[in-house]
């Protein structure tokens, strides 16, 4: 293995030592720490560390890094104090995570290390969204993003690296090739020769490096950095290396020929890069043996540390309470002056008023540029507001959601627009994984809204007429919202943006163009959780949302004999459980309309709550009525035969006479 100092000092030549040897001989006590049963799992970066430390002592201390597992050089290059990791790893509250998540699953905004998810492939749309933030700021800061050879295949890993490459983002993509995914080696998992081939078809620079060697690694990661600073792009790099131990400790490494780790191990990072030390005089024995009693000193005191920490003390009240960011809704009132707005109108003038109001606003979706989106609800932005924050993307739904949580982390605001709600389920990983847990498990919020145009009634068939509020709804951390009318659409959806919590924003297509109201002019925001009592009376409870709401209302005027509480929710998530509480003690009656398929949608925890909280007040069962149990067909009249709209008139007369 050849070194070339180049202009180092050979104080920077020793700092480097010490940064390389810190996070083996942490590695080291570990494995011990293991075998003594202290340490219940740990995935071992031994014979990795050139890269982690490479890369991290050339980037600014200001410059958002996303590791793996193995890339524990990434943390101590950073100069996280050992106890807090130690305390991660142990599960105790003086780490990163309050105990609800391992190893390396958190980020730090102190330190800007965003840890991964097990999915592995969101991360590097995260890299994306934190490089356009910093693009958008002209700040010429760099963002690196680690990834497995194994973890390529994942179309995150395309997704990503095509929106950077589209988008020009400074973003130092590295791949790490150990070998193995797990046990699966490099020949069963592509056919390329280099997977840094694989950036030809983005049109990216990229290179093949020596992984193990720790100043080629400086060397080139200083360049790049000074060359993407003036010329911002993205750099695919692949860097050989070797998994010198198991996926983790308790797989081993029995599936790896013996040859194999007897080739590798003569090129370990560290023992090189220490005999060339001490063959330029650089490092002495007796400094050598200094430096690593003083390590070993650290770890052994930071350990010890951590083992008098308390264990972590369950309390019910901070599980939940992070769950959510916190948020405090800020009422803003309007003037009196209004105008006669489609619901298509109102979010189109919600979403204007926004980006006026929040300049760090970035909206991005399919075609809603210069085309103004589908539904031309983003038409004309482009002029007023430029292509920097009104961004057409790449059809990457997956991608683009964890760009705009990354666009989170770096200090913006992200609207992402689903062009279909049913093409969410290509997007639906980063939501449920990501966005949702991020708060709970780091403490750092997700500030983005997904807008969902949805819904039946078009003749659009099963793949662009789904309501899907039901995947969000179960999902702890995520807020749903689904209005009915242009007053409750826009003044949500400011709300929504304002939030930072992430949001799914459900817009029901055929209300789009269908329905109209008196709606302020002004800016103005409505709460979450509060549902709204369109129509009262003593006979009966009918409970909906969306356009549920419009076919109540026109069974309503139908049967004008039947007076009922009509209360449009609104919001999904959070519920309004007074409100139903409060007419269903009254009526003692209740009906709950929805579009979606009755198992498992919103309908049946309604049901469930109310027969748990006010079944003494109930004089029939609850009846539910609900589309049927089937996908969304395409033909008019197989389409309604679907929707529920035509049974719930029938249901209703049959509830009020049980």
């Amino acid at each position: 293995m050849n070194f070339e100092r180049k202009e180092l000092s050979n104080s920077q030549l020793l700092d480097l030592y010490k940064k390389i040897l810190k996070p083996r001989l942490i590695e080291e006590k570990m494995l011990i720490l293991i075998r003594q049963g202290k340490v219940s799992k740990w995935f071992s970066g031994i014979g990795q560390e050139a890269i982690s430390v490479g890369i991290t002592s050339v980037l600014d201390k200001d410059e958002y890094i996303l590791p793996m597992h193995r890339n524990l050089g990434v943390f101590t290059t950073r100069d996280i104090p050992l106890h807090r990791l130690f305390s991660q790893w142990q599960g105790k509250k003086n780490g990163f995570t309050k105990g609800r998540d391992r190893s390396f699953h958190f980020g730090t905004q102190e330190y800007k290390i965003i840890g991964m998810i097990s999915h592995l492939g969101p991360q590097l749309g995260i890299a994306d969204g934190i490089a356009l933030a910093n693009k958008l700021r002209k700040n010429g800061k760099v963002t690196a993003v680690f990834t497995g050879e194994g973890a390529t295949s994942e179309g995150d890993f395309h997704e990503a690296l095509n929106i950077a490459a589209v988008w020009e983002l400074p973003v130092l993509f590295v791949i790490e090739n150990n070998g193995y995914g797990l046990s699966t080696p490099t020949n069963e998992q592509y056919r390329c020769e280099n997977l840094a081939d694989k950036g030809i078809g983005y049109g990216m620079e990229s290179h093949v490096v020596d992984g193990n060697n720790l100043l080629e690694v400086v060397h080139l990661i200083s360049e790049l950095k000074a060359s993407m600073v003036e010329n911002p792009r993205p750099v695919l790099l692949e860097f050989k290396t070797f998994r010198m131990r198991g996926h983790e400790e308790a797989s081993g490494t029995k599936y790896v020929p013996q040859e194999l780790m007897d080739i590798w191990a003569v090129k370990d990072p560290v023992e090189n890069y220490r005999n060339y030390l001490k063959a330029t005089a650089v490092l002495s024995e007796e400094e050598d043996e200094a430096i690593r009693a003083e390590i070993k000193k650290e770890i052994d005191t930071d350990w010890a540390k951590v083992q008098e920490e308390p264990e972590i003390v369950a309390s019910l009240e901070e599980e939940l309470g992070d769950v959510y960011a916190p948020y405090e809704f800020e009422e803003f009132n309007p003037s009196s002056e209004i105008e006669n707005i489609r619901v298509i109108d109102a979010i189109s003038n919600g979403l204007r008023q926004s980006m006026e109001r929040h300049e760090n606003l970035v909206i991005m979706g399919q075609d809603i540029a210069e085309y103004g989106g589908a539904f031309k609800i983003t038409d004309g932005f482009v002029a007023q507001f430029g292509k920097e924050r009104v961004r057409n993307t790449p059809i990457c739904e997956s991608a683009v959601v964890s760009a705009a949580n990354g666009l989170s982390i770096n200090g913006f605001k992200a609207v992402m627009e689903m062009q279909f709600a049913d093409f969410v389920s290509t997007g639906f990983n980063p939501i449920v994984n990501l966005l949702a847990k991020q708060h709970y498990r780091w403490l750092e919020k997700s500030d983005v809204v997904v807008r969902m145009p949805c819904g039946g009634g078009t003749q659009a068939g099963p793949f662009h007429s789904q309501t899907n509020e039901a995947w969000f709804t179960k999902t702890p951390g995520l807020k749903v919202v689904y209005p009915a009318f242009p007053y409750d659409a826009k003044g949500l959806l400011n709300t929504a943006i304002n939030d930072t919590n992430p949001v799914l924003f459900f817009e029901h297509k055929q209300l789009y163009r269908s329905v109209y109201q008196d709606v302020p002019k002004d800016y103005y925001t409505l709460p979450f959780g509060k549902a709204s009592l369109i129509k009262e009376g003593n006979d009966v409870t009918i409970i909906s949302f969306g356009a549920g709401v419009h076919w109540a209302l026109e069974t309503l005027a139908k049967n004008p004999e039947i007076k009922a509480d009509l209360l449009d929710l609104r919001t999904l998530q959070p519920m309004d459980w007074d409100a139903i509480y409060a007419s269903v003690k009254k009526t003692n009656k209740v009906i709950i309309l929805q579009e979606d398929t009755l198992f498992g949608g919103v309908a049946s925890d309604i049901s469930a709550m109310i027969m748990e909280n006010c079944f003494e007040y109930l004089d029939a069962p609850v009846r539910r009525v609900g589309s049927l149990e089937s996908p969304i067909p395409f033909m008019k009249s197989l389409e309604d035969q679907y929707l529920p709209k035509a049974r719930f008139e029938k249901e209703l007369k049959e509830l009020l006479v049980y």
